[in-house]
């Protein structure tokens, strides 16, 4: 018997509708924000390291806490290739190399074993990251858009659907069994 049994879930949410679009997008990268420099208040746009995670989420699919651990040894020469951590290591994304992702991982700027690092030139802290990515989008006036992070996910299992992949290869992509795509 199951200790929980009988009790009803409290919480349940589907965001499998909830999806960025290219404006989304192309909104958070270009306002960062506004910060005083030299006496003067002077707009910025979104800090190219976390450009690069959304670009880098939207293109692969992989979960927050698996980009921040992406290393430059997971890509290889057709594909990434991933133990996940929410698996605790026992499914493994695999994620075809394709023009566009080849051309944003040459784009990445190369500072550490990890792929993606912070301004600071180190890898991203799970909560520095955070911070940046909810300065940025505050900043950008999509706030109140209810657009998470994890709805990057999404957004890459859209393209790659609209791309033609089938949905047995997506499934095998983002690491998900079929019936959970």
């Amino acid at each position: 018997m199951r200790r929980c049994e009988g009790i009803e879930q409290l919480y349940s949410s589907d965001r499998s509708e909830i999806i960025w679009t290219d404006s989304d997008i192309a909104q958070l990268k270009k306002a960062g924000g506004s910060r005083k420099i030299e006496g003067k208040q002077t707009e910025l746009p979104c800090l190219p390291e976390v450009a690069h995670a959304v670009n880098l989420a939207a293109h692969t699919g992989l979960r927050l806490s698996d980009l921040l651990r992406l290393s430059r040894s997971h890509v290889g020469e057709d594909a990434i290739t991933f133990s996940t951590g929410k698996s605790r290591g026992r499914r493994e994304a695999i994620i075809p190399l394709y023009d566009d992702l080849r051309a944003l991982l040459a784009r990445i700027p190369k500072r550490a074993t990890t792929v993606l690092t912070s301004s600071k030139r180190r890898p991203w802290t799970a909560h520095g990251f955070g911070s940046s990515f909810n300065d940025a989008k505050h900043a950008a006036g999509i706030a109140g858009k209810d657009l998470h992070f994890h709805d990057l996910r999404g957004t890459a299992a859209t393209k790659f659907y609209i791309a033609g992949l089938p949905i047995r290869g997506i499934a095998e992509i983002l690491a998900w069994s079929e019936d959970s795509s």
